[in-house]
């Protein structure tokens, strides 16, 4: 498909879509199909022509891609391309070479996440590689998971909310989206950790006992702390208090929970000296080993497309 009108079946959107490029919205409101999505996949089982394919393990988003594209998008939709136009060089200069702007009409399979009522079809436009022999993906017939934002006064257009935000549809990536979209609408967005505000740890009465005490800062300005138990002879223990109380048996959240993403993904990586309460080193350094013993535990916030 090299020819921006392909075929006659595009006649009635031509002078649609050559009024917007001239207007330069089309152009503005683009946004990239992530290369990735072209790399490894595995198959959906079935022999259709028109099965889609989906990213393997570790190609695939994260659970932390998965929840911030998710807070960031008007809607959630899974689309099967119906048909697609192919800019030319011309009308897309900002192209690099070996990728290609596309044109997409796609009918909404699947709706997941919307505050509001979408239409059976969805127009966007997306960049993405050519084809190792240089002519555009054929993208028709072939089912996406997207998040994207409404275009104020232009119904049934969307746009991308990221350059990368666009992923082929597949049993795997939509149950692990569910999942997701399950947990925001039961809990609602986690906190958004800004900084560690007051840190405090005081030793027990014996050797190797102690508790320490961290106050987060988030961005509503709802209370959270995390508080660092060390008993003789027993592991460490942690947890998060979500309140103004600090609950001695809290627990630390599980992985791949919202709690875990808030505090994996935006707790800073050490404690500023200004939040110590305490000038002693000794208090200073307990908490800092406290601390790392968090983040550990936490472990890596890992993005590949957010």
């Amino acid at each position: 498909m090299n020819n921006f009108i392909p075929n006659s079946r595009f006649a009635h959107v031509r002078h649609f879509v050559l009024m917007l490029l001239a207007l330069g919205v089309l152009a503005a409101c683009s946004t990239a199909l992530p290369a990735q999505s072209r790399g490894p996949v595995q198959s959906r089982g079935d022999d259709s022509d028109s099965a889609a394919t989906e990213l393997r393990p570790g190609y695939a988003p994260t659970y932390a891609d998965l929840v911030t594209f998710s807070l960031g998008a008007d809607l959630v939709a899974i689309v099967t391309v119906d048909e697609q136009a192919v800019f030319p060089p011309e009308r897309a200069p900002d192209v690099p070479a070996g990728r290609v702007r596309l044109y997409l009409e796609t009918l909404t399979r699947n709706l997941l996440a919307s505050n509001t009522a979408v239409g059976e079809s969805l127009i966007f436009v997306t960049d993405t590689d050519r084809e190792a022999d240089g002519d555009a993906p054929d993208l028709e017939e072939r089912s996406y998971i997207i998040f994207a934002n409404r275009i104020a006064g232009r119904p049934g257009e969307v746009q991308l909310i990221s350059s990368r935000a666009m992923f082929p549809a597949g049993p795997i990536i939509e149950e692990r989206l569910r999942r997701v979209l399950r947990q925001l609408a039961t809990e609602g967005a986690p906190p958004s950790v800004t900084s560690v505000r007051d840190v405090i740890s005081v030793p027990g009465n014996l050797v190797g006992e102690s508790e320490t005490q961290m106050f987060i800062e988030t961005q509503s300005g709802a209370p959270v702390s995390l508080s660092v138990i060390r008993r003789p002879g027993m592991a460490p223990r942690w947890g998060v208090s979500l309140g103004e109380i600090v609950d001695s048996s809290a627990r630390a959240p599980e992985r791949e929970s919202l709690a875990w993403f808030g505090f994996a993904c935006f707790l800073p990586k050490e404690l500023p000296d200004s939040a110590f309460l305490q000038p002693d080193r000794q208090s200073q350094a307990r908490a800092r080993d406290d601390y790392a013993l968090v983040l550990a535990a936490l472990g890596p916030c890992e993005r590949r497309f957010s």
